[in-house]
């Protein structure tokens, strides 16, 4: 079992450092191609190699007696699969925002500054959990909420108490990506997951190449001369990403796994660094570090009061 938590973990780190480094390609395809192209075309590589992942793996479930259609009764089967449409479309519908807006912000910021204002979606998740959903939220949260603000200000918050117009974009995809994720929670437990991720991707997909012929001008030519971030951003962060975090979090702490996942915000900093010689001011950097213990806190569970 030690063994089997250990691989969870590096699988979480290399999905951590996956999801970092996309940011950079995300960045760079920006240069030869539109957003929402970009976007829609990604979701729908995503979604066929899931597809593919999915049907390898019901055809396994099969042979192994433990398939939802053997196990449950046809009742059951009819509420499942209908949940999984339904948990897919909701969800892809909060995945279309967070998505579309990320990409839009991008082309206006730096990778790093978008990997960690899109991280805030963990700190917005419990306060629309309250508001909204009526949960409680233990006092560290809240901590962590204050703390998170303070760090989005120093990094983002120019004179003037404005923000550019990449870093307000990235903004509201933190905040769709919070509603996706509290989706998601919805849908989990009463539908097939990997079913429900790919029909998320189609749904992205079919929403975005119906708002990018209407304000974008897609082309084979530009979908061609981006086809490197787009592989990268639709197989590798899109499907191979979803597949190992599923896989991974069998046999990892939930509280682990969260850890391991926000590092994506600080793979996002070091990439764009790296590859696209990203900067940031000392303020900036400050501000990167506050909002990355916000992030580190808002997950950490405290011992429920007898």
């Amino acid at each position: 079992m030690k063994n089997k938590r250990m691989l969870g973990n590096i699988m979480l780190f290399f999905t951590a450092i996956v999801w970092g480094t996309a940011f950079v390609f995300q960045r760079t395809g920006m240069e030869l191609i539109e957003p929402i192209t970009f976007s829609f075309t990604r979701m729908y590589l995503a979604a066929a190699a899931l597809s593919l992942v999915a049907l390898i793996k019901d055809k396994s479930d099969l042979k192994k007696g433990v398939s939802p259609s053997q196990t449950m009764s046809p009742e059951e089967y009819k509420k499942y699969k209908k949940n999984t449409l339904v948990g897919g479309i909701c969800c892809g519908i909060c995945l279309s925002g967070g998505s579309f807006f990320q990409q839009m912000g991008i082309v206006y910021t730096t990778a790093g500054k978008a990997g960690f204002i899109t991280a805030m979606y963990m700190l917005l998740v419990p306060i629309i959990g309250v508001i909204f959903l009526r949960k409680r939220v233990q006092w560290l949260a809240w901590v962590a909420v204050v703390i998170g603000a303070a760090g989005l200000y120093l990094l983002s918050i120019k004179e003037g108490f404005t923000m550019t117009k990449g870093d307000a974009l990235v903004m509201v995809c933190a905040l769709c990506f919070a509603l996706h994720i509290l989706c998601c929670d919805h849908f989990a437990g009463t539908g097939n997951p990997l079913r429900i991720s790919m029909l998320q991707f189609l749904t992205v997909a079919v929403i975005g190449t119906v708002i990018a012929f209407i304000t974008e001008t897609p082309t084979w030519e530009k979908i061609l001369s981006a086809a490197v971030p787009i592989l990268f951003c639709g197989l590798l962060s899109g499907a191979l990403g979803y597949t190992l975090q599923m896989i991974a979090q069998k046999y990892t702490d939930p509280t682990v796994a969260s850890l391991l996942m926000s590092l994506e915000s600080v793979f996002a900093a070091i990439s764009g660094a790296l590859i696209l010689h990203e900067t940031m001011s000392p303020r900036e950097l400050i501000g990167c570090i506050i909002m990355f213990i916000a992030i580190v806190l808002v997950q950490i569970p405290l011992p429920e009061r007898k």
